[in-house]
């Protein structure tokens, strides 16, 4: 067995301001998503602005916590919130639902690719690689804070967590899905997109990513207590909330190979924005040309 090593939760307290490592946690996530859309939008022949990274990201910030908490609350507490709705917005109780996040952020990307003029899928396979970094910031904050730990093993490297109630040896199940929600699906994802894919596909690839490995990873972490196995006495909440996106990310690989592929190398949307683009910076130059010429007569 393996000692956990206790780290305080607290990362820095200042007088009444406490500082936890899982918000900070969150901000490294964010902080590399930042850098790595900054890089994929230099490299994207002008159909992302490295500047439009920033405004994204507040997207994508703003789905994960509402969606995150809408989720937990409604994925993993719902016969609570029915008694007690006002605990929807206790958000300093702590509460985040992946899967929840995920929706959240689904919505805000139809949202920002409204007001962008992309599509829904130009916007998502262009954040699907990112988002690994999220994630595994985010189980090391769960790591950090003894939190989601894994069932009790007599594996080697099983841990006595120290705010488990039973004080049993438990596989470290946050290491777990940060070695494969995180590292392992960023790498799949990053090779994957390094050259044109067909629409829908990084965005399909992510999914079905995500979803083989929470399964998996369900297999070790301690359901939650209040809902135990939901069927079959092994099927965990998690596990059946992925298993849509598995198949749904199935469905989006094969209707983008077969429906939406690419056009000497470039995907439609891509050359149709810009087109569009380029129209509009023509006509915007023709303007402001007339404008002077006027001036000057």
């Amino acid at each position: 067995m393996i000692v956990y090593p206790n780290i305080d939760p607290v990362a820095l307290a200042l007088g009444p301001l406490k500082i936890h490592w899982y918000g900070l946690m969150y901000l490294v996530g964010f902080a590399g998503g930042w850098w790595l859309g900054q890089w994929r939008a230099k490299r994207s022949n002008g159909v992302w602005q490295p500047e439009q990274v920033g405004d994204l990201l507040f997207y994508i910030a703003m789905g994960v916590i509402l969606g995150g908490r809408c989720g937990y609350v409604l994925f993993y507490n719902f016969d609570y919130f029915l008694q007690n709705p006002l605990w929807l917005f206790h958000i300093w109780e702590g509460g985040m639902s992946f899967h929840g996040g995920l929706l959240g952020v689904l919505l805000a990307m139809v949202w920002y690719g409204k007001k962008i003029g992309k599509s829904f899928f130009q916007v998502t396979d262009f954040i699907a690689p990112l988002i690994p970094l999220g994630l595994a910031t985010g189980r090391i904050g769960n790591f950090i804070g003894g939190e989601l730990w894994g069932r009790a093993s007599d594996v080697s490297w099983a841990m006595v967590f120290p705010r488990d109630p039973l004080q049993l040896a438990r596989h470290p199940s946050q290491l777990y899905q940060f070695a494969l929600e995180g590292v392992a699906l960023f790498v799949i994802l990053w090779w994957f997109s390094s050259r044109p894919r067909p629409r829908m596909a990084v965005s399909g690839v992510f999914l079905v990513g995500y979803g083989s490995f929470r399964i998996l990873a369900e297999f070790f972490r301690e359901p939650d207590a209040h809902l135990g196995f939901v069927a079959l006495d092994w099927l965990t909440m998690g596990q059946m909330l992925s298993l849509p996106m598995v198949l749904f990310g199935l469905f989006l690989v094969q209707q983008g190979y077969h429906r939406y592929g690419l056009v000497d190398g470039v995907n439609l949307d891509d050359r149709d924005f810009l087109q569009k683009f380029k129209e509009s910076q023509e006509s915007t130059a023709g303007r402001n040309k007339k404008a002077a010429n006027k001036k000057m007569t």
